[in-house]
C-alpha cells in the first residue's frame, strides 16, 4: 500500500479522499493546500502545508504519490507540469471509486479519477489527470485527451473525442461520433449535435457557440 498525498483542499479533495479510501489501496499521508491552515483535517486527514512543502515531506513521510485534486482543468495541469519537473520520481496515482463501471479494453491515464456511478465503456482511452465526475458517462470506443472532465451526469455518445482541457458542464450531452476540440467548454445541461470548436463556449440545446474562451478560463 503506497503512501500518497492529496494535493489540493477543496470540496473536489473530499470526494476524491472518499474514493481513495474505499478502494483501500493507497495510504493518505495528509493534504496540501496554501489555502489552509497548517494542522486543519479534510475527513480527518490533516493539512501538511503547501506545495513548497512537498520536497520535505516526501523524504520524511516515504510519500510515493500524489493525487491532483484540483477540480479546474488549466490549474490541474499546471499543477502536473510542475510536479514532473521538481519531481520526475513521484508518480501520478489514479482514483476509481468501486461503484463505478469500467469496460473492458478502456486505459485510464496516471492521475485519472473516477467517481461514483461514473461508466467508461468499453475500448475507451482517457488521458492523464483527467476527471469523470459523478453518474458521468463516456461511450464505447471515445477518447479524452489529457486534462479533460466530464461533469455530473456529462454524457457521450459512443466513438466521440474530447479534446485537452476540453469541460463537459453538468448534464450535457455530445452525440456519438462528434469532437469536442481542445480547452472547449460545453455548458450545464447543453446537448451537441456537431463539433464543438476548440477553444469556444457552448451553450443550448441544440448547443451553439456564444463566445471564445482561452485556455486558463474557469469552467461553468
Amino acid at each position: 500500500m503506497k503512501n500518497i498525498i492529496i494535493m489540493g483542499g477543496s470540496g473536489h479533495a473530499k470526494t476524491i479522499i472518499d474514493i481513495v479510501e474505499r478502494e483501500n489501496r493507497h495510504r493518505i499521508v495528509g493534504v496540501l493546500d496554501p489555502a489552509r491552515e497548517v494542522g486543519e483535517r479534510l475527513l480527518g486527514h490533516v493539512v501538511l502545508g503547501g506545495d513548497e512543502d512537498l520536497p520535505e515531506l516526501v523524504t520524511r513521510l516515504g510519500i510515493e504519490g500524489a493525487i491532483l485534486a484540483i477540480g479546474g482543468n488549466h490549474q490541474r495541469a499546471l499543477l502536473a507540469e510542475r510536479l514532473a519537473k521538481q519531481h520526475p520520481d513521484l508518480p501520478l496515482v489514479s482514483a476509481v471509486h468501486p461503484g463505478a463501471v469500467i469496460g473492458r479494453g478502456a486505459t485510464l491515464g496516471a492521475g485519472t479519477v473516477v467517481m461514483a456511478g461514473a461508466v467508461i465503456g468499453p475500448d475507451c482511452r482517457v488521458g492523464r489527470a483527467c476527471i469523470i465526475n459523478t453518474l458521468a458517462s463516456l461511450d464505447h470506443d471515445s477518447v479524452m485527451g489529457d486534462f479533460a472532465a466530464l461533469a455530473p451526469h456529462a454524457a457521450t455518445g459512443g466513438n466521440c473525442r474530447i479534446g485537452r482541457g476540453a469541460f463537459l458542464g453538468m448534464g450535457a450531452v455530445v452525440i456519438h461520433g462528434l469532437r469536442v476540440g481542445e480547452h472547449a467548454l460545453l455548458g450545464a445541461g447543453a446537448v451537441a449535435v456537431q463539433d464543438v470548436p476548440a477553444l469556444s463556449v457552448s451553450l443550448g440545446v441544440p448547443a451553439r457557440v456564444v463566445r471564445a474562451r482561452r485556455e486558463e478560463d474557469p469552467g461553468l
